[in-house]
């Protein structure tokens, strides 16, 4: 069965949602640039055979629940919007990519290159790749409408965070390295990037 967004009184079907932060530890929100508001739950305790994790969309400011679905079967930990406000994907402790349809709400494929939780995730400027990254030590970088495997960026060290650059297609990641052959004294973690053209 194909979910809809829901129509109320005066609203148009084709609306979009918009993320904002949830209240009572609703776990990681994305923004889109509508009136609705779309977020990632399931960082409240309770015991593993009953953790859900679902997305919501709210109704903002009042943040009314309006619809909400199942996701993954443990915790999501990222959500991102694409650019173009068709998708949204949402990383989890799974160790899987969904990606979803805004205006059906329906999972239109999942990515499974992954073997640790995945711990972030972007869209590229155009919304046609998704990089994802967990404590494994590559980032998956995907085309969005196929699937396919685009690149592999190798890291030395867990990534925690990826971004795509808003213009171009450069990625930049930052990975957990303080410790190992860059330099043992540092206290932080390095920022690379992938992608930049051979004569910068």
């Amino acid at each position: 069965m194909r979910h809809r967004w829901p129509q109320g009184r005066g609203e148009q079907q084709s609306r979009r949602p918009t993320l904002r932060h949830l209240p009572n530890n609703a776990g990681p929100t994305e923004h889109s640039s509508t009136p609705y508001l779309l977020g990632a739950a399931g960082h409240q305790p309770c015991p593993p055979a009953v953790q859900r994790v679902t997305s919501a969309a709210r109704r903002y400011p009042e943040l009314k629940p309006i619809q909400s679905i199942n996701a993954h079967p443990s915790n999501c930990i990222c959500i991102k919007f694409d650019p173009t406000g068709r998708y949204f994907a949402t990383g989890s402790a799974d160790a899987l990519v969904s990606l979803w349809d805004v205006d059906e709400l329906v999972c239109v494929r999942c990515f499974s290159r992954l073997d640790w939780p995945v711990r972030t995730l972007s869209f590229s400027h155009d919304g046609k790749m998704l990089a994802s990254a967990s404590e494994d030590h590559f980032i998956d970088i995907c085309e969005v409408e196929t699937g396919e495997k685009l690149w592999e960026v190798q890291c030395d060290s867990p990534t925690f965070t990826v971004a795509f650059h808003p213009k171009r297609p450069l990625l930049a990641y930052a990975c957990d390295d303080k410790e190992g052959k860059y330099d043992n004294t540092r206290e932080s973690g390095t920022v690379k990037l992938f992608g930049l053209p051979n004569d910068s």
